[in-house]
């Protein structure tokens, strides 16, 4: 188990360790400007792609989140980055992949903080799953890069230093390349998380039904303040 440490020494030493590292974010909805600011915040350079240049929301939140903050387009964003974050919803998820570009992702860890939901009149269900999960899709649509399912479970206003009476809560991830996972571990440990490395891309299968758990959670109490604590004995 790692020391405990109070939130000014684990900024420190994030801030030591994440500094001037170049992330692209393909997205620029809820989850893809709260990870901006929070890699923003531990020193990152961070550029926000969109399908088109000049967008407005991508625009508006690079103004507010300083220097280390710009935008561009997917395949900008793709290109500029050391690792990629992919933060779309998932019906536009296949399309912003192609438009970021296969050459520009490739050798790179891409980090799925996607789900495969669909939306009908009972609520929101997952459009993949059992045989299947959205993250072995992204891996086979972009097939050189090295993806990690990450930050899935959890609501955006608590990806980055989550705060509970109980402590850190778990970050559960899944991915084939086990240096690209420990690159993830690294970051998400940066943002305040505990971290469980459940194996290959495919645990996805179970880490995409898990997201549904708290999106049902929810939209049974109408708060989004929950997240998941694996307890060990």
């Amino acid at each position: 188990m790692r020391p405990i440490l109070d939130l000014g020494t684990q900024l420190a030493i994030s801030c030591c360790t994440m500094k001037n590292l170049k992330i692209g974010i393909l997205g620029t909805g809820d989850v893809g400007r709260a990870l901006g600011n929070g890699f923003v915040s531990l020193g990152c350079q961070v550029m926000m792609g969109s399908r088109e240049a000049g967008n407005e929301k991508s625009a508006a939140w690079a103004k507010s989140a300083g220097e280390l903050a710009s935008t561009g387009t997917f395949a900008q964003a793709a290109q500029f980055a050391d690792i990629v974050v992919l933060a779309t919803l998932w019906g536009g998820t296949e399309n912003a992949l192609r438009l970021a570009g296969s050459e520009n992702v490739a050798g790179k860890i891409l980090i799925d903080t996607t789900n495969p939901l669909s939306f009908g009149p009972q609520g929101p269900s997952l459009a993949v799953g059992h045989t299947d999960s959205g993250g072995e899709q992204v891996q086979r649509w972009v097939p050189g890069a090295k993806v990690v399912k990450a930050w899935n479970i959890v609501g955006n206003p608590h990806m980055f230093q989550p705060s509970f009476p109980g402590g850190p809560p778990d970050m559960f991830i899944a991915g084939n390349d086990a240096a690209a996972k420990e690159k993830v571990t690294e970051i998400l440990r940066a943002f305040g998380w505990d971290v469980n490395d459940l194996g290959g891309i495919d645990m996805s299968r179970y880490l995409e039904p898990l997201a549904m758990v708290w999106i049902m959670h929810y939209f049974r109490t109408r708060t989004g303040n929950h997240a998941f604590k694996l307890l060990r004995k």
